[in-house]
């Protein structure tokens, strides 16, 4: 232990500096970091990294998960769902259909249920990857939805997928109708536990004297015991993840407090990024452990990267493929909801094409891979495990390198986005600011002919403040100022939140207009 301290230490102060470096070199943070962790594995002297994929499992995935569910717009979730839903189900099966096909064709000895294990690991995209990808350019909020709302269920229906691959390999059998009712319980029981632990937490939130360090500590517990829960029960803990956080996420006003959203926004970013971070640089410095495996295995080198390649060739064709089959079944069915379809002819057919290139994979095929256990039921070792792990390392290094670099220069080029008619960041910040002016001034006159507010502070606040630089001896609010300015910051946050319904506002400024209000708070109550 003493030993191995120093060597993660000096990893977290490696992965802040390479993201500083990938701020500047604009590039994704993601792909830096794998590439520095196979360099690194090649130091001499370093202890050799043997992942346990319960680690990965049950320390890393639950936040993650959690922390994107919190973030996501839900409202963008229910505009595209039909989108979303084709991309995390239908397309995570197609890829993982056409990688079991190939693998079962080409590589030697890989029965179907092995090559619907590949599939599995191997089809769904990454969040992280992509989000990081995005801060370079610009590109329209249902767009962003779209890949975002894929991102947090896919992982959900490819560890399904794998699940279920992994009972076929062990007993040799897939029994249909036994399948159907385990998958029916995993969905629906996860689903189930996720809202029900939700909201038993949203209660403890509400009823308990809470400040905003054991709030915080209530949100890093939450995911962990939703997804031990569910898989207590063999339901998709996954799910659970997913669905007590989208279900918290649009209650968060009613049960935090300012000081525990603004504690906790920070608190959950750097969690997070060191998360992430340790998790891509694994990638890189495990590569060496799998490569001995295989040499162990007698599987030339050579031979596993032309897996690897050929993999990553299909599930890139595969989404290309399922990108412009989802658009045109869209554009058939249901072409009021299509996204994009302001742009021209020729524009409209580049967007699937760059969905299609958002495919890079990173933390959750890594989990689902170093899941795999040694050995079968029958004390047999597993078969092709290392090769399994070689091909998902490969697929994830190579998408994130081919992909992750790519992507920001093919979005330039096109510029597909240039001549979108949806609201820029600042034309609907600045729409959100206006609504606020007026509902405030409305609030105020209303309160004023009361004859509720007759503090001179909120009539004529710019007098107060200079009021203040020239008697600093006054510099402390009066308690009834206080009280009623509070009071005003309560109202706003209840007007904005009645905003999530117009169609034209994206929830994410409201929430940044919400955070604002949040700060000034704070500041009040120091006063």
């Amino acid at each position: 232990m003493n030993e191995l301290l120093p060597f993660m230490l000096a990893l977290i102060v490696a992965i802040v500096l390479i993201e500083m470096l990938a701020d500047k070199l604009k590039v994704a943070y993601p792909v830096l970091l794998v590439v520095a962790g196979l360099l690194i594995s090649f130091i001499p002297g370093l202890p050799a990294v043997q992942v346990d994929p319960d680690m990965i499992f049950f320390i890393f995935l639950p936040p993650l998960l959690f922390e994107a569910a919190w973030s996501i717009s839900f409202k963008e979730m229910k505009k595209w769902w039909r989108i979303i839903s084709s991309f995390a189900f239908l397309v995570v099966f197609f890829s993982a259909l056409a990688v079991a096909l190939l693998a079962n064709y080409f590589i030697p000895g890989f029965t179907l249920a092995l090559g619907f294990l590949l599939g599995g690991i191997v089809s769904p995209p990454d969040a992280v990857s992509t989000g990081a990808i995005m801060k370079f350019v610009k590109i329209p909020k249902s767009t962003s939805a779209i890949l975002e709302g894929e991102s947090l269920l896919n992982d959900a229906s490819s560890l399904i997928i794998v699940r279920f691959a992994l009972v076929a390999v062990g007993t040799g059998q897939f029994i249909f109708q036994t399948a159907v009712v385990e998958f029916s319980w995993m969905v629906v029981g996860g689903i189930l536990i996720g809202l029900l632990g939700g909201w038993l937490f949203m209660q403890a939130h509400k009823r308990l004297p809470t400040d905003a360090p054991s709030d915080i500590v209530f949100t890093l517990v939450e995911p962990y015991l939703l997804y031990w829960a569910a898989e207590q029960v063999h339901s998709s803990g996954v799910l659970a993840v997913v669905a007590g956080g989208l279900f918290l996420s649009t209650k968060r006003f009613s049960f935090l407090t300012s000081a525990s959203r603004i504690k906790g926004s920070s608190f959950w970013e750097a969690l997070i990024f060191i998360l992430n971070g340790i998790v891509f640089m694994l990638i890189g410095l495990a590569l060496p452990e799998v490569v001995k495996g295989l040499r162990a295995d007698g599987i030339p080198l050579s031979r596993a990267v032309f897996f690897g390649c050929l993999v990553t060739a299909v599930l890139i064709g595969t989404r290309m493929i399922s990108s412009y089959g989802a658009m045109i079944a869209t554009l058939i069915f249901r072409p009021s909801v299509a996204p994009g379809r302001d742009l021209s002819t020729r524009r409209r057919l580049g967007m699937p094409l760059l969905l299609g290139w958002t495919g890079m994979r990173g933390v959750v095929s890594l989990a689902a891979a170093l899941s795999i256990p040694l050995t079968l039921p029958n004390g047999e070792s597993f078969p092709h495990r290392n090769l399994i792990l070689f091909i998902t390392f490969t697929v994830i290094l190579l998408t994130l390198l081919i992909q992750g670099l790519t992507l920001p220069y093919l979005i330039k080029r096109t510029r597909l986005f240039d001549y979108t008619r949806e609201l820029s960041e600042d034309e609907t910040k600045m729409k959100v600011k206006n609504k606020l002016v007026v509902e405030t001034v409305r609030l105020l006159k209303e309160k004023h002919a009361k004859g509720l507010y007759e503090d001179p502070h909120l009539q004529k606040m710019i007098d107060q403040w200079e009021y203040k630089i020239n008697h600093p001896e006054n510099l402390k609010m009066p308690e009834t100022s206080r009280q009623n300015y509070l009071e005003l910051l309560e109202s706003q946050r209840q007007f904005l939140t009645g905003l999530k319904k117009d169609p034209e506002l994206h929830e994410e400024y409201i929430h940044w207009q919400i955070y604002q209000i949040d700060l000034e708070e704070e500041r009040v109550k120091l006063l």
